[in-house]
């Protein structure tokens, strides 16, 4: 009987030492042993960070912050899987990945800032999606990835696996391809689970549970992406490999006209104080207010059909502008050039955003036909950059975004679409918007606009 023991313990304690051999042959190692809390340590909040039964477990408690578990040391380059398990639907998480501590953050209590990914339980699902917590806001909302949306189980174990290589950050869902960020900011910094503060009772000293965790940080190899995952790319004017493979393009270089011209004629407008390729940026000086009253709109050489078109703006005080998009030229018009318009539109010093119907002409709406839904949070401050989003798919579906979000979606010669055009200003123009493809348009509205990162992709 000893002699059997004696083999048992053997065969374990053999291949406890095969795993840790086979760990270590691969790079992996281990961030958490199951037993003790070595090499973390708490850095804000009031919930609690106990090890049970080989997990790490965050026990949350009514809060104004929230509370990190942090990693003593830093990492650069990493890939990072851990498994997550969430007791309450009500209450989020998230793992910080190259993050710090701002000890006179949250009134002086310290505040953990950077990349999180998400973990979120709740019926929006965005698990995997990317937020820059205490600093920036959301980068990626899973509604730009909707195909990774179910991949999340909640009340199950869920696997997270976390890849910053470079500038990119990819996260994956159970194997389900997440969120892809290309960012600059942040090279190095600590790990972090959150508990996500609670401001209710009854969502107090519920269980978050962490296991599995483990890092490699050697001999690292960028892992394949699945093709159509749309990319927040934090770089101006520039693709990654993944991008220009999955068929985007460059509508500007960042440098020069190229690709564009003139809404009125053939050539680029280059009369002095109008467009203006300054500083990365594709820019229309202000000239008091008048839409095309300076040197005008431009468009793109090219005409498009079914598209996914992205690009920044950055406003100024009271600024008017737009990307407009089945842009004929086949209007003989006075003023800016006929066309479906994302309208770019600073909606608190502007008079037209009380114009129109029910907000149809503010910020990201189709103009004057449907108001955009856009929560405040998702609309950046005057002076700092927006991005915008608008898909048109193969049967004429369209979506409009503003930094990360689906502020409004319409099918394009529809009853209801036309029905829209019917009581607004475009009336006057047969089929309006209903043209199988056209240019895309910067608008010169009078006011200081500056675009870049203007890419696109075409559908089929």
């Amino acid at each position: 009987m000893k002699k059997y023991h004696y083999l048992i313990l053997t065969a374990l304690l053999s291949g406890s030492f095969l795993s840790v051999h086979a760990q270590r042959q691969t790079g992996w190692v281990s961030l958490f042993d199951g037993k003790t809390l070595n090499g973390w340590k708490q850095a804000t909040g009031q919930a609690s960070y106990k090890v049970e039964n080989g997990m790490i477990v965050g026990t949350s408690a009514m809060e104004k912050y929230n509370s990190f578990l942090v990693t003593k040391k830093e990492y650069g380059d990493f890939v990072l899987e851990l498994d997550v398990k969430l007791e309450s639907n009500t209450s989020n998480s998230g793992v910080q990945t190259r993050s710090h501590f701002d000890a006179t953050g949250n009134e002086g209590t310290g505040r953990v800032y950077g990349r999180q990914v998400e973990i979120d339980p709740s019926d929006r699902r965005w698990s995997g999606g990317i937020e820059d917590e205490a600093r920036r806001d959301w980068l990626y909302t899973m509604q730009l990835n909707p195909k990774g949306q179910p991949a999340y189980n909640q009340g199950d174990w869920n696997h997270i696996k976390i890849e910053c290589i470079g500038n990119s950050t990819k996260t994956w869902v159970n194997g389900i391809a997440a969120a892809y960020v290309v960012d600059t900011i942040d090279t190095k910094g600590f790990i972090g689970l959150q508990v996500h503060a609670v401001y209710k009772a009854e969502d107090a000293g519920k269980k978050f549970y962490f296991k599995n965790i483990r890092i490699k940080t050697t001999g690292l190899v960028p892992t394949p992406f699945p093709s159509g995952v749309y990319v927040v790319n934090y770089v101006s004017n520039h693709l990654t490999p993944y991008e220009k493979k999955d068929g985007w393009r460059l509508l500007f270089d960042g440098k020069t006209n190229t690709g564009w011209r003139s809404a009125i004629s053939e050539e680029f407008p280059t009369k002095p104080g109008g467009w203006v390729i300054r500083d990365g940026t594709m820019t229309i000086l202000g000239s008091k207010g008048g839409e095309a009253a300076n040197v005008g709109d431009i468009v793109t050489k090219e005409e498009f059909s079914a598209f996914d078109l992205s690009f920044e703006f950055r406003m100024s005080r009271g600024a008017n502008s737009g990307v407009k998009y089945f842009v004929t030229l086949n209007e003989d018009t006075k003023g800016s050039a006929i066309g479906l318009e994302y309208q770019v539109l600073d909606d608190a010093v502007h008079p037209d955003a009380k114009l129109g119907r029910n907000g149809d002409r503010t910020l990201a709406s189709l103009y004057d036909l449907i108001p955009a839904n856009k929560p405040p949070r998702f609309v950046h401050p005057i002076g700092e950059w927006n991005t915008g989003r608008v898909v048109v798919y193969p049967n004429n579906h369209v979506e409009h975004y503003l930094n990360g979000i689906k502020v409004l979606e319409y099918e394009r010669g529809s009853k209801e679409f036309r029905d829209l055009v019917a009581i607004s200003k475009f009336i006057i123009w047969k089929n309006f918007g209903e043209a199988k493809k056209g240019h895309i348009l910067l608008q010169d509205h009078g006011f200081d606009v500056n675009y870049r990162s203007i890419k696109i992709k075409q559908l089929k």
